[in-house]
């Protein structure tokens, strides 16, 4: 990438979904949603590839390319980028149970790329980041709930 590119750049993240052994229902409902956040300019799809952990623990990466019958995800193809390594690969699939299969979704925040632009211009960088999951919200949702029963 040039510096530019670099330069214009928004924040990159990952998602890695799990589909424990027989627990898995693919419709095409993931793709179209994903598709749709590229559609709209949301993300941009850097890499994209399907983790298996077998039985006994061994990990196979599969990039979308290899993989037969895609669908609509063979338009992100051209422009994806293999841009993890071995060593990712296998400490992305750590958390995995054996027998799982899973998506790994490497993606630029095209949202936030104005803003992590100029915060980078005016000599700022980031930190920290994180993410707060859903499972937390819904409890600390349910949590406060109880609390508002048993005080009212």
């Amino acid at each position: 990438m040039t510096e530019t590119a670099l330069d214009e750049l928004g924040p990159v993240d990952f998602v890695i979904v799990e589909f424990p052994a027989g627990r898995s229902s693919f419709t095409g409902e993931m793709a179209s949603a994903l598709l749709d956040l590229v559609d709209a300019g949301t993300i941009r799809v850097i890499d994209l590839l399907v983790l298996t952990k077998d039985a006994d623990g061994v990990i196979d990466a599969t990039e979308l390319s290899d993989l037969e019958d895609v669908g609509e995800l063979v338009r992100l193809e051209a422009e994806l980028a293999e841009m993890l390594a071995e060593d990712d690969v296998v400490h992305l699939a750590e958390a995995m149970e054996p027998g799982s299969t899973a998506g790994v979704i490497i993606y630029e925040n095209l949202w936030a790329a104005p803003f992590a632009s100029a915060a980078r211009r005016a000599g700022g960088q980031l930190i920290a980041n994180g993410r707060i999951p859903m499972q937390a919200i819904l409890a600390a949702v349910e949590a406060d709930e109880e609390l508002e029963t048993a005080g009212g």
